[in-house]
């Protein structure tokens, strides 16, 4: 099979990395699965038989709770699994019981064993988790990668220093997460990562000038262990020492002025500029990424979104160009961004068309010219109809991506109010209006027309767009036209109060009618093409 990149797969990853992705085909993989960090123990740990407080559960949304998939996944480890790591998750469960943990780490362990599989040799793997799971987490990637190939927990500082002791917090602030780096084999990519240095380490070490006006610091060029480590000892400037070059080296050095004496007798030294250091090399505490807030130029308003900094050194460091990159959980796509920036090929996969729909756009817009496929998504009406028939919730986000519109309310806790999308507009210089959307994936009658109408009176919006899936009846077309039209006072021109859109409209071209829009999503920054970028041809 051959592996298609350069794609978006929306759908289970476990399913998609089963159905879609070869034995050792991938590069790198970095992973960010979603883990209800906010909650306290007391409620992590409580069984699913016992009363939790209903609005902590509501309050998140990317927990997964044991139930009947977590359960049927477990029983798939017990028998499909490795011995060790089957072993291993059943005493985990045996320990801790049915809680939110022990489905995570279920639904978790499967994946990690798929992701080893898809492998290659010389990759590596990042797992990006907090301190509330990675523990268990490490314990799991031990069993599946083994011990020998776990290369670093790295700590990323995620925020400045907060307090919220005034909260009743009465521990430290929690500012960082742990990244769980392991290789595949002992033969992974390495490319060693440098950051900038320290300006007062700079004042206190490189203290001298050429008369160029370059600075440098002298350096110790005396070989270490002497002859026991097979340095050579001879007389040079005077001085007899074991030195870490050979003599005919040491002269070259010297006619080019690298080797200094200070002062007659004494060790001649070593001259190391500093515009020749690559800088200090990256350890495994990482405090010096900028972090993304509310004036970063970087923020699409993805709840759990990560610098693209973060992913270029992860990439960077464990990949070459041309290599393939995988994020399982690519949510708003930091990762893929990052890697076709860097001329990677990538793979993202997730479950909900809110990511799919963000990803592709944010990738579109940064890179000029760049049309992402999306496999799994629907591309014609029985496509369409599967999709509302299967998961009525992602047909929803689905179609109000279609039309470009920004997803309102909790689908799944009908908290939407009649809204399900709304698509803002300029009514004049100064006032700002909505096109209220609603998508109906089922049966359609004239009381949805009736239902829509209401909601722009109460709202007090002007245009209303019925999304179906099923073409509507002569009954409703006449409701819409009876609704009228609206005046733009900006444009001078009008539109269709009440307008209704299928499906089959919408794959065909058809737009929503309406003023030009405001954008309602965040713009990356355009990135140049592979050939403007430093290193990249």
């Amino acid at each position: 099979m051959e592996t298609k990149t350069n794609v978006l797969y929306f759908g289970d990853n476990l399913e998609i990395l089963r159905d879609y992705i070869p034995d050792e085909s991938v590069d790198l993989i970095y992973l960010d699965p979603p883990f209800n960090s906010n909650r306290s123990y007391n409620v992590l740990f409580k069984e699913t038989s016992s009363e939790a407080s209903q609005a902590q559960i509501e309050a998140f949304e990317d927990t997964w709770h044991w139930g009947k998939v977590a359960q049927n996944t477990f029983e798939d480890m017990a028998l499909r699994g490795a011995d060790d790591t089957a072993r291993l998750l059943k005493a985990m469960v045996d320990a801790l019981g049915h809680n939110d943990v022990t489905a995570y780490l279920t639904m978790m362990a499967v994946r990690l064993v798929e992701l080893k599989r898809v492998l290659k040799t010389t990759g590596s793997l990042y797992l990006h988790c907090d301190p509330s799971a990675s523990h268990y987490l490490k314990t799991l990637m031990d069993s599946i990668f083994g011990p020998q190939n776990f290369r670093n927990e790295i700590i990323w500082k995620r925020s400045s220093a907060h307090s919220d002791s005034a909260q009743g917090a009465k521990h430290f602030g929690r500012v960082s997460d742990t990244i769980l780096f392991y290789s595949k084999s002992a033969s992974n990519k390495w490319s060693q990562q440098y950051a900038e240095y320290d300006p007062d380490y700079v004042a206190s070490n490189y203290k001298r000038r050429d008369a160029d006006g370059r600075l440098y610091r002298i350096d110790n060029i005396q070989g270490p262990g002497g002859a026991a480590k097979g340095n050579p000892r001879y007389e040079f400037l005077g001085v007899t020492r074991y030195w870490r070059y050979s003599r005919e080296r040491m002269h070259e050095l010297y006619e080019q002025g690298r080797i200094i004496q200070t002062r007659p007798g004494a060790v001649p030294q070593y001259k190391r500029y500093l515009d020749e250091m690559p800088g200090l090399p990256i350890q495994n505490i990482w405090t010096d990424i900028p972090i993304i807030n509310n004036r970063s130029k970087e923020l699409l308003g993805y709840p759990t979104q990560k610098p693209l900094a973060l992913l270029e050194r992860i990439i960077s460091t464990s990949s070459d160009e041309g290599d393939i990159v995988l994020d399982p959980f690519c949510g708003c796509g930091t990762a893929v961004h990052a890697a076709q920036k860097l001329g990677r090929k990538w793979i993202g996969i997730d479950i909900t068309h809110l990511a799919i729909g963000l990803v592709r756009r944010r990738m579109e817009d940064a890179f000029a010219g760049l049309n992402i496929e999306v496999v799994g998504e629907p591309v014609d009406l029985s496509g369409a109809q599967e999709l509302a028939a299967n998961d009525p919730y992602q047909f929803q986000w689905w179609a109000i991506d279609r039309i470009d519109a920004q997803p309102v309310g909790d689908k799944k806790k009908g908290m939407d109010r009649g809204i399900d999308g709304i698509i803002p507009f300029l009514e004049s210089r100064t006032d700002r209006k909505r096109v209220i959307v609603s998508v109906k994936g089922g049966g359609i009658s004239s009381k949805d027309m009736r239902d829509l109408i209401g909601v722009l009176e109460r709202e007090g919006e002007p245009i209303g767009v019925l999304v179906t899936l099923r073409p509507p009846t002569r009954e409703m077309q006449l409701e819409a036209v009876k609704a009228g039209h609206y005046e733009s006072s900006l444009m001078g021109r009008k539109y269709p109060r009440i307008q209704i859109l299928t499906i089959a409209d919408i794959l065909n071209g058809k737009k929503v009618e309406m003023p030009p829009r405001i954008p309602i999503f965040a713009e990356p920054a355009v990135e140049p093409e592979p050939s403007e970028q430093p290193g990249l041809i």
